[in-house]
Protein backbone atom coordinates (compact mmCIF):
# COMPACT_ATOMS: atom_id res chain seq x y z
CA UNK A 1 0.00 0.00 0.00
CA UNK A 2 1.40 3.22 -0.76
CA UNK A 3 1.26 6.62 0.99
CA UNK A 4 -1.51 8.25 -1.11
CA UNK A 5 -3.54 4.68 -0.65
CA UNK A 6 -2.94 4.80 3.33
CA UNK A 7 -6.21 5.01 5.56
CA UNK A 8 -6.94 8.40 6.45
CA UNK A 9 -7.14 7.39 10.35
CA UNK A 10 -3.95 6.16 10.60
CA UNK A 11 -1.11 7.71 11.08
CA UNK A 12 1.67 8.15 8.32
CA UNK A 13 5.06 7.22 8.81
CA UNK A 14 7.76 9.47 7.41
CA UNK A 15 11.65 8.00 7.64
CA UNK A 16 14.39 10.48 7.50
CA UNK A 17 17.62 9.20 6.75
CA UNK A 18 20.64 11.03 7.98
CA UNK A 19 23.48 10.62 5.89
CA UNK A 20 26.80 11.43 7.93
CA UNK A 21 28.27 14.61 7.28
CA UNK A 22 24.26 15.73 7.32
CA UNK A 23 22.89 19.16 7.46
CA UNK A 24 21.30 19.65 10.68
CA UNK A 25 18.47 22.32 9.04
CA UNK A 26 17.64 19.75 6.39
CA UNK A 27 17.60 17.31 9.12
CA UNK A 28 15.36 19.37 10.98
CA UNK A 29 12.58 20.75 8.31
CA UNK A 30 10.59 17.41 7.70
CA UNK A 31 10.50 17.38 11.58
CA UNK A 32 9.52 20.49 12.26
CA UNK A 33 6.69 20.42 9.19
CA UNK A 34 5.18 16.81 9.71
CA UNK A 35 5.48 17.38 13.52
CA UNK A 36 2.90 20.34 13.45
CA UNK A 37 -0.17 17.87 11.20
CA UNK A 38 -2.71 17.49 13.24
CA UNK A 39 -5.89 15.79 12.12
CA UNK A 40 -8.85 15.42 14.28
CA UNK A 41 -6.62 16.16 17.04
CA UNK A 42 -4.52 13.77 16.59
CA UNK A 43 -1.05 13.88 15.12
CA UNK A 44 -0.87 13.28 11.16
CA UNK A 45 2.87 11.94 11.09
CA UNK A 46 5.16 10.04 12.86
CA UNK A 47 8.34 10.94 11.93
CA UNK A 48 11.87 8.69 13.08
CA UNK A 49 14.91 9.91 12.10
CA UNK A 50 17.48 7.27 11.34
CA UNK A 51 21.24 6.08 9.96
CA UNK A 52 23.30 3.06 8.59
CA UNK A 53 24.73 3.37 12.17
CA UNK A 54 22.74 3.83 15.27
CA UNK A 55 24.52 6.47 17.67
CA UNK A 56 26.58 9.76 16.63
CA UNK A 57 25.64 11.45 13.51
CA UNK A 58 28.35 13.98 12.12
CA UNK A 59 26.75 17.16 10.59
CA UNK A 60 28.15 19.45 8.26
CA UNK A 61 28.94 21.69 11.09
CA UNK A 62 30.83 19.49 12.45
CA UNK A 63 28.82 18.35 15.49
CA UNK A 64 28.15 15.22 16.31
CA UNK A 65 23.68 14.23 16.52
CA UNK A 66 22.78 11.23 18.85
CA UNK A 67 20.63 8.77 16.30
CA UNK A 68 19.07 5.88 17.71
CA UNK A 69 17.58 4.06 15.04
CA UNK A 70 18.63 2.13 12.35
CA UNK A 71 18.05 1.96 8.73
CA UNK A 72 15.06 -0.74 9.80
CA UNK A 73 12.78 2.32 10.25
CA UNK A 74 12.73 2.84 6.37
CA UNK A 75 10.90 -0.53 5.88
CA UNK A 76 8.22 0.65 8.91
CA UNK A 77 7.74 3.97 7.19
CA UNK A 78 5.23 5.13 3.68
CA UNK A 79 7.59 8.00 3.30
CA UNK A 80 11.17 8.20 3.29
CA UNK A 81 13.37 11.39 3.22
CA UNK A 82 17.24 11.62 2.25
CA UNK A 83 18.25 14.66 4.24
CA UNK A 84 21.08 16.83 1.89
CA UNK A 85 24.72 17.08 3.37
CA UNK A 86 27.77 18.38 3.18
CA UNK A 87 29.00 15.26 0.67
CA UNK A 88 27.56 14.38 -2.57
CA UNK A 89 30.13 11.29 -3.02
CA UNK A 90 30.02 8.00 -2.47
CA UNK A 91 27.05 7.19 -0.66
CA UNK A 92 26.45 4.52 1.30
CA UNK A 93 26.05 1.49 -0.04
CA UNK A 94 23.88 0.56 3.00
CA UNK A 95 21.60 3.32 2.20
CA UNK A 96 21.44 2.55 -1.46
CA UNK A 97 19.74 -0.87 -0.62
CA UNK A 98 17.38 0.86 1.59
CA UNK A 99 16.34 3.37 -1.11
CA UNK A 100 15.52 0.28 -3.66
CA UNK A 101 13.85 -1.81 -1.06
CA UNK A 102 11.72 1.09 -0.70
CA UNK A 103 10.67 2.23 -4.30
CA UNK A 104 10.47 -1.43 -4.84
CA UNK A 105 7.89 -1.90 -1.90
CA UNK A 106 5.64 1.61 -3.69
CA UNK A 107 7.06 3.88 -0.73
CA UNK A 108 6.57 7.95 -1.36
CA UNK A 109 10.78 8.60 -1.39
CA UNK A 110 12.21 12.51 -1.44
CA UNK A 111 15.66 14.02 -0.92
CA UNK A 112 16.30 17.82 0.13
CA UNK A 113 19.13 19.25 -1.11
CA UNK A 114 22.48 17.31 -2.45
CA UNK A 115 20.19 14.49 -0.92
CA UNK A 116 19.46 13.69 -4.51
CA UNK A 117 22.82 12.28 -5.29
CA UNK A 118 22.32 8.96 -3.26
CA UNK A 119 18.94 8.67 -5.23
CA UNK A 120 20.43 8.94 -8.68
CA UNK A 121 23.40 6.55 -7.09
CA UNK A 122 20.64 4.22 -6.65
CA UNK A 123 18.80 4.44 -10.05
CA UNK A 124 15.51 5.72 -8.84
CA UNK A 125 15.81 9.32 -10.63
CA UNK A 126 17.19 7.14 -13.79
CA UNK A 127 14.33 8.94 -16.50
CA UNK A 128 12.90 10.97 -13.83
CA UNK A 129 12.69 14.79 -13.73
CA UNK A 130 14.68 15.96 -10.66
CA UNK A 131 16.47 18.90 -8.92
CA UNK A 132 19.09 19.33 -6.66
CA UNK A 133 20.88 22.33 -5.47
CA UNK A 134 21.77 24.79 -7.86
CA UNK A 135 25.59 24.55 -6.98
CA UNK A 136 25.52 20.91 -7.97
CA UNK A 137 23.17 20.52 -10.67
CA UNK A 138 26.01 20.56 -13.31
CA UNK A 139 27.47 17.94 -11.14
CA UNK A 140 24.42 15.94 -10.65
CA UNK A 141 24.02 16.13 -14.25
CA UNK A 142 27.72 14.53 -15.68
CA UNK A 143 27.40 11.82 -13.18
CA UNK A 144 24.18 10.90 -13.98
CA UNK A 145 22.97 11.76 -17.43
CA UNK A 146 20.12 9.44 -17.29
CA UNK A 147 18.39 12.23 -15.08
CA UNK A 148 16.12 14.59 -16.63
CA UNK A 149 17.43 17.83 -14.55
CA UNK A 150 15.30 20.53 -13.62
CA UNK A 151 16.55 24.18 -13.14
CA UNK A 152 15.04 27.12 -11.27
CA UNK A 153 12.54 24.97 -9.66
CA UNK A 154 12.10 24.75 -5.84
CA UNK A 155 11.00 20.63 -6.43
CA UNK A 156 10.19 18.01 -8.26
CA UNK A 157 7.74 15.60 -7.98
CA UNK A 158 7.98 12.55 -10.76
CA UNK A 159 5.47 10.08 -9.96
CA UNK A 160 6.63 8.74 -5.91
CA UNK A 161 9.75 10.58 -6.27
CA UNK A 162 10.42 14.52 -4.98
CA UNK A 163 13.47 16.13 -4.91
CA UNK A 164 14.16 19.29 -4.02
CA UNK A 165 16.73 22.09 -4.43
CA UNK A 166 18.44 23.61 -2.05
CA UNK A 167 17.90 24.47 1.80
CA UNK A 168 14.69 26.30 2.54
CA UNK A 169 12.96 24.16 -0.44
CA UNK A 170 12.82 21.55 1.58
CA UNK A 171 10.16 23.40 3.31
CA UNK A 172 8.18 24.07 0.25
CA UNK A 173 8.57 19.60 -0.52
CA UNK A 174 7.24 19.00 2.97
CA UNK A 175 4.62 21.39 2.96
CA UNK A 176 3.94 19.89 -0.64
CA UNK A 177 3.69 16.31 0.85
CA UNK A 178 1.32 17.85 3.91
CA UNK A 179 -1.02 19.19 0.64
CA UNK A 180 -0.88 16.09 -1.00
CA UNK A 181 -1.87 13.98 2.05
CA UNK A 182 -4.25 16.09 3.81
CA UNK A 183 -5.47 19.20 1.49
CA UNK A 184 -4.41 23.11 1.33
CA UNK A 185 -5.78 24.10 4.11
CA UNK A 186 -3.94 21.97 6.83
CA UNK A 187 -0.65 22.61 5.32
CA UNK A 188 -1.32 26.81 4.55
CA UNK A 189 -1.82 26.21 8.75
CA UNK A 190 1.45 24.26 9.18
CA UNK A 191 2.99 27.15 7.57
CA UNK A 192 1.82 29.49 9.38
CA UNK A 193 2.34 27.81 12.70
CA UNK A 194 6.09 27.13 11.54
CA UNK A 195 6.57 31.09 10.25
CA UNK A 196 6.85 30.41 6.61
CA UNK A 197 5.15 31.10 3.09
CA UNK A 198 2.60 29.33 2.40
CA UNK A 199 2.46 26.49 0.21
CA UNK A 200 4.19 27.27 -2.77
CA UNK A 201 3.83 25.42 -6.34
CA UNK A 202 7.49 23.66 -7.24
CA UNK A 203 7.59 23.43 -10.86
CA UNK A 204 6.55 19.80 -11.02
CA UNK A 205 5.41 18.30 -14.62
CA UNK A 206 1.76 18.81 -14.18
CA UNK A 207 2.19 22.45 -13.26
CA UNK A 208 3.68 25.41 -15.20
CA UNK A 209 3.12 28.34 -12.45
CA UNK A 210 6.54 29.90 -11.33
CA UNK A 211 6.41 30.54 -7.36
CA UNK A 212 6.67 34.68 -5.78
CA UNK A 213 10.19 35.36 -5.06
CA UNK A 214 10.58 35.18 -1.40
CA UNK A 215 9.39 38.52 -0.08
CA UNK A 216 12.13 41.33 1.14
CA UNK A 217 9.85 43.55 2.98
CA UNK A 218 7.09 44.44 5.47
CA UNK A 219 5.83 47.51 4.99
CA UNK A 220 2.90 46.25 3.21
CA UNK A 221 2.55 43.27 5.30
CA UNK A 222 -0.70 44.50 7.21
CA UNK A 223 -2.11 45.96 3.53
CA UNK A 224 -1.14 42.59 1.92
CA UNK A 225 -2.91 40.70 4.79
CA UNK A 226 -6.20 43.01 4.10
CA UNK A 227 -6.26 41.90 0.62
CA UNK A 228 -5.95 38.34 1.57
CA UNK A 229 -9.00 38.76 3.91
CA UNK A 230 -10.92 40.89 0.70
CA UNK A 231 -9.95 38.40 -2.05
CA UNK A 232 -13.51 38.07 -3.11
CA UNK A 233 -14.00 41.42 -3.35
CA UNK A 234 -12.77 43.94 -7.17
CA UNK A 235 -9.84 44.90 -5.78
CA UNK A 236 -7.35 47.22 -7.74
CA UNK A 237 -4.67 49.10 -7.29
CA UNK A 238 -6.35 52.23 -5.60
CA UNK A 239 -8.38 50.34 -2.73
CA UNK A 240 -4.89 48.69 -2.28
CA UNK A 241 -3.06 51.88 -2.22
CA UNK A 242 -5.95 53.84 -0.29
CA UNK A 243 -5.42 51.04 2.67
CA UNK A 244 -1.62 51.58 2.84
CA UNK A 245 -1.88 55.29 2.72
CA UNK A 246 0.23 55.74 0.02
CA UNK A 247 -0.08 56.98 -3.57
CA UNK A 248 -1.07 54.48 -6.61
CA UNK A 249 2.64 55.22 -7.78
CA UNK A 250 4.22 54.72 -4.40
CA UNK A 251 2.57 51.59 -3.79
CA UNK A 252 3.43 50.00 -7.38
CA UNK A 253 7.31 50.84 -6.60
CA UNK A 254 7.58 49.87 -2.89
CA UNK A 255 5.15 46.65 -3.20
CA UNK A 256 7.56 45.66 -6.46
CA UNK A 257 10.49 46.06 -4.27
CA UNK A 258 8.59 44.18 -1.24
CA UNK A 259 7.53 40.69 -3.20
CA UNK A 260 9.06 41.46 -6.75
CA UNK A 261 5.97 41.55 -8.21
CA UNK A 262 3.32 44.28 -9.15
CA UNK A 263 0.75 44.72 -6.98
CA UNK A 264 -1.82 43.44 -9.35
CA UNK A 265 0.26 40.18 -10.10
CA UNK A 266 0.20 39.77 -6.34
CA UNK A 267 -3.17 39.80 -5.93
CA UNK A 268 -3.72 37.72 -9.18
CA UNK A 269 -1.30 34.84 -8.24
CA UNK A 270 -3.04 34.56 -4.69
CA UNK A 271 -6.67 34.30 -6.27
CA UNK A 272 -5.77 31.09 -7.81
CA UNK A 273 -4.08 30.07 -4.81
CA UNK A 274 -7.25 30.58 -2.97
CA UNK A 275 -9.21 28.94 -5.89
CA UNK A 276 -7.31 26.07 -5.82
CA UNK A 277 -7.42 25.97 -1.94
CA UNK A 278 -11.52 25.93 -2.57
CA UNK A 279 -11.47 23.58 -5.39
CA UNK A 280 -9.22 20.92 -3.18
CA UNK A 281 -11.05 21.27 0.31
CA UNK A 282 -15.09 22.34 -0.66
CA UNK A 283 -17.67 20.90 -3.40
CA UNK A 284 -18.66 25.03 -4.95
CA UNK A 285 -19.76 25.03 -8.21
CA UNK A 286 -17.59 26.39 -10.34
CA UNK A 287 -18.76 30.17 -10.44
CA UNK A 288 -18.80 29.92 -6.83
CA UNK A 289 -15.43 29.10 -6.49
CA UNK A 290 -14.57 31.88 -9.54
CA UNK A 291 -17.04 34.33 -7.02
CA UNK A 292 -15.32 33.30 -3.56
CA UNK A 293 -11.65 33.59 -5.22
CA UNK A 294 -12.08 36.72 -7.15
CA UNK A 295 -11.62 35.86 -10.58
CA UNK A 296 -14.75 36.26 -11.47
CA UNK A 297 -16.51 33.93 -13.42
CA UNK A 298 -16.13 30.18 -14.45
CA UNK A 299 -14.69 30.92 -17.59
CA UNK A 300 -12.11 32.98 -16.27
CA UNK A 301 -10.96 30.88 -13.48
CA UNK A 302 -10.53 28.43 -16.07
CA UNK A 303 -8.22 30.23 -17.75
CA UNK A 304 -6.18 31.43 -15.11
CA UNK A 305 -6.28 27.60 -13.59
CA UNK A 306 -5.03 25.90 -17.02
CA UNK A 307 -2.52 29.12 -17.29
CA UNK A 308 -0.82 28.11 -13.87
CA UNK A 309 -1.03 24.26 -13.45
CA UNK A 310 -1.52 22.87 -17.12
CA UNK A 311 -5.53 21.72 -15.56
CA UNK A 312 -9.13 22.42 -15.84
CA UNK A 313 -11.19 23.49 -12.77
CA UNK A 314 -12.41 20.10 -12.92
CA UNK A 315 -9.75 17.82 -13.32
CA UNK A 316 -7.67 20.20 -10.12
CA UNK A 317 -10.38 19.02 -8.00
CA UNK A 318 -10.97 15.27 -9.35
CA UNK A 319 -6.89 14.84 -8.48
CA UNK A 320 -6.16 17.00 -5.43
CA UNK A 321 -9.88 17.41 -3.88
CA UNK A 322 -10.26 16.69 -0.30
CA UNK A 323 -13.99 17.82 0.27
CA UNK A 324 -16.80 15.90 1.65
CA UNK A 325 -20.30 16.97 -0.19
CA UNK A 326 -20.81 18.82 3.06
CA UNK A 327 -18.08 21.25 2.41
CA UNK A 328 -19.79 25.04 2.23
CA UNK A 329 -19.82 28.70 2.62
CA UNK A 330 -19.46 30.84 5.33
CA UNK A 331 -21.95 34.52 5.62
CA UNK A 332 -18.28 36.26 4.81
CA UNK A 333 -18.05 34.46 1.22
CA UNK A 334 -15.62 32.32 2.61
CA UNK A 335 -15.31 28.52 2.25
CA UNK A 336 -15.70 26.19 5.64
CA UNK A 337 -14.83 22.68 5.81
CA UNK A 338 -17.29 20.32 7.44
CA UNK A 339 -16.55 19.41 11.06
CA UNK A 340 -13.87 16.39 11.88
CA UNK A 341 -12.57 17.10 8.02
CA UNK A 342 -9.24 17.90 9.61
CA UNK A 343 -9.67 20.74 7.23
CA UNK A 344 -9.54 24.44 8.64
CA UNK A 345 -10.64 27.64 6.77
CA UNK A 346 -8.34 29.34 4.05
CA UNK A 347 -5.68 30.59 4.93
CA UNK A 348 -5.74 34.63 6.41
CA UNK A 349 -2.13 35.62 5.35
CA UNK A 350 0.12 37.00 2.93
Amino acid sequence: MTAESAPPSRVRRVAVIAAPPVSMFNLAIPEMLFGKVEIDGAPGYETVICAPDPGPVTTAGGLDLLVPRGLDAVEEADTVVLAGGGSSADPDPRILDALRAAAAAGKRIASICTGAFALAEAGLLDGRAATTYWAYRSLLAARHPAVDLQDDVLFVQDGPVLTSSGYAAGIDLCLHVIRTDHGAAVANTVARLALVAPVRPGGQAQFTQTPLPPERGASFADTRAWAMEHLDEPLGLGDLARHAGVSVRTLSRRFHAETGVSPLQWLLHQRVERAKELLETTSLAMDGVARASGLGTADSLRQHLLRRTGLTPSAYRSSFGHASSSGHMSSAGHATAPAGSGTVPPSRTS
